[in-house]
């Protein structure tokens, strides 16, 4: 081979790996994040009970699926260890909403994001809508996790 040659490599597939990380479930707290049933979720409810002579701790997690608001439930012992997705959330100007409910965004770097739908939230879509309309300047929070994205706040910056 000489070093005339070029090589591209197109990575389609995705590992996963970096989608969540491993935590002792002894030391997950309320309003932590948890992984339960393959979904990301906020946990508002943990309780600890103890076992009889030879068992183990158990920790019974409830939490709110970030993206969904489903309620889900798990129970684990405390000593194991659990998925704790990396939840991040970024802030967008929006510039445009289209009539098939996509939004479009402008990036920190200047670029546009056109690939998210609008809240499913009736109270924030309302929002969002009528301080459009309004031609006010709108920041969104967009908050994602294992490779899913949603609009989960909203500021308003002042008028155009």
């Amino acid at each position: 081979m000489s070093d005339s040659e070029e090589h591209h490599f197109e990575s389609k597939a995705d590992a996963g790996a970096s989608k969540t990380y491993p935590q002792q479930a002894g030391t997950i707290r309320k309003n932590g994040f948890i992984v339960i049933k393959g979904r990301p979720c906020k946990v508002v409810e943990v309780s600890t009970s103890k076992t009889g002579k030879h068992g183990h701790a158990k920790c019974h997690f409830v939490a709110i699926d970030i993206f969904n608001g489903k309620k889900l439930e798990d129970i684990v012992p405390s000593s194991h260890n659990c998925d704790v997705p990396h939840v991040n959330r970024t802030e967008y100007q929006l510039i445009d909403i289209s009539e098939d409910g996509f939004v479009s965004l402008l990036t920190s770097d200047g670029n546009t994001k056109d690939d998210l739908r609008l809240p499913t939230d009736e109270t924030l879509l309302g929002q969002i809508k009528e301080g459009f309309d309004g031609g006010k300047d709108l920041v969104v929070t967009v908050q994602s996790a294992m490779g899913e994205e949603q609009i989960c706040a909203l500021k308003d910056v002042g008028p155009k």
